[in-house]
């Protein structure tokens, strides 16, 4: 296996890792751990998938942390609000702050930032990143702030923290009255949700969404009590009865990349949490490719609108396969 820039850190001797326990913020299920010990070592995550990944390799895991560390160690995310509010985070809890990033993650950015508020320890570069650390520094200014856009409250690091997207005001704009229980998949802060809601017929939507952060702004925006916020997978959640209606704008990026994997993922989840009589509606930029996916779930597929750029699918008649 490929040392990490951490591994190498350590037994280079560049980098001496003090006693005592060990904060990681933000590193993705599978990320390179080893040269730590594991019995020290709390990985915080706040998205669904990573924590259970994490949890399975045997690693303590918790949604959020406050006390006493020895060391935090950052795992650069991509949004540059993210990765100061982690900063700012991991040097709240522990006197040494390891960051770790990718440079198509900004990591040189972020150093250049830091060095004109703390002293840097060292820096190891290698596979297109880099690992810096520092001991002290004063970054409360970079902590996540609330935002607050058209009468919801979002915080950085969640999709469209800047205001609804353009695909899922597409979809509000094309989606009509919605009856009985209601699954909004990947709910995020809950723009869509509000929206369903301002039907009377609803009797229930489940906010389904991996993102904790993203699931506590929905929490605060949306108060009415026909609301149940489930921190899950969408793609791998089963709800305790079948859903009359599924609505969601599922993602299609893995890190930089287009995935459309992930919106076919959404589309079989879809298909086995409805009612046989149940329909799904979905935003989805126009050029991916989702017809085929939602034939082989769907009896009655049709486009019930949307912009130039993005497509609304009306799919109705879950089929009963398997996810």
């Amino acid at each position: 296996m490929t040392q990490s820039r951490l591994t190498l850190a350590l037994e280079d001797g560049a980098l001496d890792l003090p006693d005592g326990p060990v904060a990681v913020l933000g590193a993705p299920g599978g990320f390179d751990l080893t040269a730590l010990p594991r019995d020290r070592v709390t990985v915080v995550s706040r998205f669904f998938p990573d924590a259970e990944a994490w949890t399975r390799a045997g690693y303590e895991v918790m949604q959020t942390v406050s006390g006493d560390f020895a060391v935090a160690l950052v795992v650069l995310p991509r949004a540059k609000a993210a990765a100061r509010a982690l900063i700012a985070e991991a040097a709240a809890l522990a006197p040494l702050v390891l960051v770790d990033g990718q440079k198509h993650d900004g990591i040189d950015s972020v150093l250049k930032a830091v060095k004109a508020r703390a002293a840097i320890g060292g820096v190891v570069s290698k596979a297109h990143g880099k690992l810096f650390w520092i001991e002290g520094g004063d970054f409360p200014d970079w902590a996540a702030r609330d935002i607050e856009v058209g009468g919801f409250l979002t915080r950085p690091g969640v999709f469209s923290a800047g205001g609804p997207d353009k695909g899922s005001r597409a979809l509000v704009d094309a989606l009509p009255p919605l009856t009985g229980q209601v699954a909004d998949l990947g709910a995020g802060w809950g723009y869509l949700t509000r929206h369903i809601l301002a039907s009377d017929a609803v009797t229930q939507v489940d906010l389904i969404e991996a993102d904790a952060t993203a699931l506590d702004c929905a929490r605060i925006n949306i108060t009415d009590p026909r609301a149940t916020f489930r921190w899950a997978d969408a793609t791998a959640f089963t709800p305790e009865s079948p859903y009359d209606a599924a609505v969601s704008n599922p993602p299609f990026h893995t890190g930089r990349s287009g995935d459309p994997a992930l919106g076919r993922a959404f589309i079989r989840a879809a298909a086995g949490m409805l009612a046989p009589s149940g329909q799904f509606w979905m935003v989805a930029n126009r050029h991916l490719p989702y017809e085929a996916e939602l034939a082989r779930h769907f009896h009655e597929i049709d486009e019930a609108g949307g912009t130039p750029g993005f497509k609304v699918i009306r799919a109705t008649g879950p089929r009963r396969r398997g996810r």
